[in-house]
């Protein structure tokens, strides 16, 4: 999945049904969906985003802020920095 996927667009956290921040790979995998109002992150595998409640993971407030920088520092602008995951075209207000 790439930061331009139309489909990011409309994928939804399945437990507060706002939007996701998308982190590129960090080595292994294929990147990670993240919802930073809840701090918790969900899984792409081979290309498919695993959004089930129970496929998710809650990060600790040390990774929350390192997610946070690797987003702010993605050159492919998925991220937009603030760490709310909210704003651009299609973004949903929690």
């Amino acid at each position: 999945m790439k930061a331009d996927d139309p489909l990011l667009r409309i994928l939804a956290c399945p437990l507060d049904k706002g939007p996701l921040r998308l982190l590129a790979p960090d080595g292994e995998g294929d990147g990670t969906l993240y919802n930073p109002r809840l701090r918790r992150r969900y899984p792409i595998v081979d290309g498919v985003p695993q959004l089930l409640p129970s496929s998710g993971e809650q990060v600790s407030e040390e990774e929350h802020e390192e997610l946070l920088t690797r987003a702010a520092e993605d050159p492919s602008g998925a991220g937009n920095g603030d760490g709310t995951g909210t704003g651009g075209p299609g973004a949903a207000t929690p």
